[in-house]
């Protein structure tokens, strides 16, 4: 008994000295600077979030914050490369909501090198994007029945995306199988160029996030249709829903958040959720998300785990369904 008791004495011992250890580790941090991965080019929507909230993170914490761009394969690289980092807080990954679905839409499906669903520590939602339908105003159409009843007459019409298997293409999809209009995706290498073929007429419309079209929507050149969200978007309060329009089960809402590697220490995570969480109530941070197109969230580590599990599995039934597949 004796023997039994001095061997559980000395490993409670043993377990608060790690404890300890663990927390004053903790305590620490950061020490040195961070690396803030995108597994995106520079530019984008994510990139530029991920170097706004550098520069904020950098001074709460003291330290240097580092963007580094690690773009291919639907952000499968930057991913990968993260998911392979120390779980020490210096390297994380900002992503948008691809992230969940980009395993599921290439061919080299299972070779990542990656569990999207367990491989990697959520620590905060950043943002909600929501997408919308826009047309091009040398299109001619006024409202979603518009774009409808051009696509059954007798032709396809064709949308834009900024790439295959992406969100976009995926809301793309969805609305032609609910509306029954006859849809021709037209992909492209990110958003710039999609919007500069709407733009120019080429391509009559758009599924998109609202920022990217933002500045020509003034001046007539593009024209939001309805947004594919349950509710309307503060963003633009005056744009009706899909559902709305009798367009039911048609909602697609891109996002972004900020994970570690798996096995991240739960302090490090509490710690840089709650700098996150008063940097997105910042009302600069929110005016300048909302240029972006974006909603600020935030909120506990696990809504951003909730909402990649539940896109993994929707948005996997409807590829499967509809055979989307990257290029």
């Amino acid at each position: 008994m004796k023997h039994t008791r001095r061997h559980a004495f000395a490993a409670a011992i043993s377990l608060a000295a790690a404890c300890a250890t663990g927390l004053a580790w903790a305590e620490s941090y950061p020490s040195k600077p961070i690396t803030l991965v995108v597994a995106y080019p520079a530019g984008g929507d994510t990139d530029a979030l991920a170097r706004l909230f550098a520069e904020k993170l950098s001074t709460r914490v003291g330290q240097p914050v580092v963007v580094d761009n690690r773009p291919g394969a639907s952000g499968i690289i930057g991913s990968a490369y993260v998911s392979k980092a120390a779980p020490d807080g210096y390297t994380l990954l900002l992503a948008p909501s691809t992230f969940s679905i980009a395993q599921l839409v290439l061919k080299t499906n299972g070779s990542a090198g990656y569990d999207v669903l367990n491989g990697f520590t959520p620590i905060v939602q950043t943002g909600s994007q929501p997408l919308f339908l826009v047309a091009a105003g040398s299109s001619g159409f006024a409202s979603v029945k518009d774009a409808v009843a051009a696509a059954k007459d007798g032709k396809s019409l064709s949308y834009a995306s900024p790439g295959s298997g992406s969100p976009m293409h995926i809301l793309g999809e969805m609305f032609a199988r609910t509306s029954g209009a006859s849809l021709s995706h037209v992909p492209y290498k990110g958003v710039a160029p999609a919007i500069n073929d709407v733009l120019g007429g080429h391509v009559p419309v758009t599924f998109i996030t609202l920022g990217p079209v933002a500045p020509y929507i003034p001046n007539g050149k593009l024209r939001p249709l309805a947004v594919a969200s349950a509710q309307r978007s503060p963003l633009a309060p005056n744009v009706p829903t899909l559902a709305e329009m009798g367009y039911k089960d048609v909602e697609v809402t891109a996002w972004n958040g900020l994970w570690g590697p798996r096995n991240l220490p739960p302090e490090i995570v509490k710690m840089l959720n709650s700098h996150f969480n008063e940097i997105l109530r910042m009302p600069d941070i929110a005016a300048r998300m909302a240029v972006l197109g974006t909603t600020p969230v935030g909120g506990e580590a696990g809504v951003l785990g909730k909402t990649n599990a539940a896109d993994y599995t929707r948005f996997g039934k409807v590829i499967k369904e509809l055979g989307i597949q990257a290029d």
